[in-house]
């Protein structure tokens, strides 16, 4: 009986000093950043085909298909898992990269701007739109990430709740900073367009010859 007694209340002792809402904070946090990576995967498995489709009408932004193919091998060769947010480190290395892979993606298509014919091309437009739509569900994934962070780092810092994250060894977790975000929202302006050749000089057309037997015609009075 007192044994059931006291496991009662350590039950309603740690209820009431949060730690079943650092276990919900915790796995919202896990589940969020799991999503994150979900999306950043999505958005990798478009980059080969949209290198494949971009090299059929531009085989010689060679450097562009390098940056793209360079940045999608360091991303790819991180071990990007949910376990990543409890390493500083580890997590602010993977958006870096991520920051590279989307630099590297913009420069890919701002060169469509210079092919009008890629522009038009079925298959083009279809990535395109896939790419666009899987950025903007990196975006809002992040944003939940953002938010279920921040309400666990405060419960984490937070008296009296910061007693059991120091009991239990519950820390803060990396979140996106300022620049992790300019990074990543904010596409390089690049330009690829070659600058456009000076015009030939006009040629100057020859003087016509006389003709056989007869004389050139004088010039009218006053010239």
């Amino acid at each position: 009986m007192f044994k059931w007694l006291w496991v009662s209340f350590m039950a309603l002792a740690l209820s009431g000093c949060g730690y079943n809402t650092f276990q919900t904070s915790d796995e919202q946090v896990k589940a969020s950043w799991a999503e994150v990576l979900n999306q950043y995967q999505r958005r990798a498995d478009l980059v080969p085909n949209l290198v494949n489709v971009v090299k059929g009408y531009a085989t010689h932004e060679k450097d562009v298909f390098i940056q793209v193919t360079e940045a999608r091998a360091r991303v790819g060769s991180m071990q990007a898992t949910p376990e990543l947010v409890n390493d500083e480190a580890a997590f602010q290395k993977y958006i870096a990269a991520q920051g590279e892979m989307t630099s590297a993606l913009s420069r890919l298509m701002l060169v469509a701007e210079n092919y009008p014919q890629l522009k038009a091309d079925g298959l083009f437009r279809d990535l395109q739109a896939q790419l666009e739509g899987t950025e903007n569900r990196i975006t809002v994934a992040r944003n939940r990430y953002i938010d279920s962070v921040k309400t666990y780092n405060v419960a984490v810092r937070s008296f009296p709740s910061n007693l059991t994250a120091m009991m239990f060894g519950y820390k803060t977790k990396p979140s996106f900073t300022v620049e992790n975000e300019k990074a990543i929202a904010v596409p390089p302006k690049v330009d690829f367009s070659a600058p456009a050749p000076a015009p030939a000089p006009a040629a100057i057309p020859a003087p016509a010859a006389p003709t056989s037997g007869g004389t050139a015609s004088k010039p009218a009075p006053g010239y």
